[in-house]
């Protein structure tokens, strides 16, 4: 069924809710998991064009893939990272596109309304942007 799950992950305490569901989806079918973080600071979305260096935020967005790739390959899954920059949306449909991808998961916040306007949603403009399934769990409330 799925061989090459795109996960979005936000380096937030979210992408535990995200991440649990996915590994056990994973582990049923034999997937390999494909770890995305978007950076979307000024530096990440201007990295290319001004030809910055990597902020520390950038860093430890890497830092912190490489802890989750750790952990999950420590659990016998295949795993692979992606630090992108840049629009979220934008970035989770270009990187899905080309990693061939069969899911996109990512955990979400239950905004509506004016929340989705003021905080932005990449799931809103996610789903409207690619034709790929998109599994999409609510993150839990802490």
């Amino acid at each position: 069924m799925y061989r090459r799950i795109l996960v979005a992950v936000e380096n937030s305490p979210a992408d535990r809710t995200i991440l649990t569901h996915v590994s056990d989806l994973a582990r049923l079918t034999g997937a390999e998991l494909l770890l995305v973080h978007v950076a979307d600071g000024w530096a990440a979305r201007n990295f290319d064009q001004l030809q910055l260096r990597e902020s520390e935020e950038m860093k430890s967005d890497r830092t912190y893939l490489e802890h989750l790739q750790a952990d999950l390959v420590g659990r016998g899954f295949i795993v692979e990272t992606r630090l992108a920059m840049g629009d979220p949306a934008s970035e989770l449909v270009r990187v899905s596109q080309e990693q061939g991808v069969d899911l996109i998961a990512m955990s979400t916040h239950g905004h509506r309304g004016l929340g989705d306007v003021v905080k932005g949603s990449t799931a809103t403009a996610l789903r409207h942007a690619t034709m790929i399934p998109i599994l999409m769990v609510r993150a839990e409330k802490r």
